[in-house]
């Protein structure tokens, strides 16, 4: 068997562009589940009982589904009940048409993310010193300013690698994004060997594609992670 390398030059340069919908979705994912993520952790740390056992019931379900499931209830089930809302309430509005696939697909990838990057936080908040947050408010510092000032970016810190792993699992776990008809690298790839049956060569291109994006975001964290070792060294 012969590999089509001229096909395989063409679709190459096909199946990066479709890595701007992937890193616009990523950075997306990224910049709503970090903050988010971050929050959960602490309400799940000094909350109460309930609260707590909430947090912890939303990461026990997103952790213990296959993804592929949450996208099918997010995608399929998701807007043919409010669908089906609209058209109960006399609404000529057609969900369908309404919203975009790309916002179902940050969506499910927010949560999912979201889900993961809480057990980071925690992890990494659980390794600050309490004596931290008592000291802050010792001084006269409120908690938010002491969390904000001082374990934040601590917690941060030590969250890093976690993050970078992370960041490195949604980038190739969007790859399913495909399945609710979003153009990212996957799907071009998909695309362009199905004229020619060319699929192996697709595929191909599909993995160094990611191999590369995967490796420079790995390389990202890499050089922020060197900068703080300073800092992480001291805690």
């Amino acid at each position: 068997m012969r590999l089509d390398f001229e096909f395989m030059q063409e679709t190459f340069l096909l199946v990066w562009s479709g890595a701007g919908t992937t890193l616009s979705l990523t950075a997306l994912v990224l910049l709503v589940s970090i903050p988010l993520g971050f929050y959960l952790a602490a309400v799940r740390l000094h909350s109460g009982l309930i609260i707590s056992s909430a947090v912890r019931g939303y990461v026990s379900f997103v952790r213990g589904t296959p993804i592929i499931l949450q996208i099918l209830l997010v995608y399929s089930l998701l807007p043919s009940l409010l669908n089906a809302a609209a058209q109960a309430a006399g609404l000529s509005v057609n969900i369908f048409d309404l919203i975009e696939p790309f916002w179902y697909a940050a969506v499910v990838f927010t949560l999912n993310t979201t889900a993961l990057l809480t057990e980071v936080f925690r992890s990494s908040l659980t390794a600050i010193p309490k004596g931290q947050l008592e000291a802050g408010l010792t001084c006269g510092m409120s908690a938010f300013k002491t969390y904000l000032h001082i374990i934040v970016p601590q917690a941060l810190a030590v969250a890093l690698p976690g993050l970078c792993n992370a960041t490195v699992n949604l980038v190739k776990g969007t790859s399913l994004a495909f399945l609710m008809t979003v153009k990212d690298i996957m799907a071009v790839g998909k695309i362009a060997a199905s004229y020619g049956y060319n699929y192996l060569e697709a595929y191909l291109d599909v993995f160094l594609v990611y191999l590369i994006l995967c490796t420079i975001i790995q390389l990202g964290y890499a050089v922020l992670e060197a900068r703080l070792s300073t800092f992480r060294a001291k805690l």
